[in-house]
């Protein structure tokens, strides 16, 4: 497994943007594809975005499409969600998860992700 920690999260209005980084303990962390998925109160642990372990490849949830942007660091062992035109739907804690399959198509299902982060807050205002 390898050890995730998210930052970035905060208070910002609708409309507005922030990016969260998730930074990784293992120097083997290229060899992970990376996932984002957030998690609103009283609802499900919810997919956002996947990212291959080159980074040539992308997935996103439809609700995040055109907004999020998921890319990644392999040097700096970091994954990051550029997040624009945040809306209060987006509110939640948001996860970042690495996926440790080999050559598996990047996946929206929480339970093939074995290391997850703390999660960071993000709250978007209207």
């Amino acid at each position: 497994q390898v050890q995730l920690v998210e930052s970035g999260g905060g208070l910002v209005q609708a409309g507005g943007s922030l990016r969260l980084s998730c930074a990784a303990s293992r120097r083997t962390f290229s060899n992970y594809a990376m996932g984002w998925f957030r998690q609103a109160p009283g609802k499900e642990r919810e997919f956002v975005a996947a990212i291959s372990w080159t980074g040539g490849r992308t997935y996103y949830v439809d609700s995040v499409k055109g907004r999020f942007t998921i890319s990644r660091d392999n040097a700096k062992n970091t994954v990051y969600l550029q997040m624009t035109s945040l809306k209060p739907e987006d509110t939640a804690i948001y996860y970042c998860a690495a996926d440790a399959r080999v050559g598996s198509r990047l996946s929206n299902s929480p339970a093939v992700y074995d290391s997850w982060g703390q999660g960071t807050q993000v709250t978007v205002s209207s």
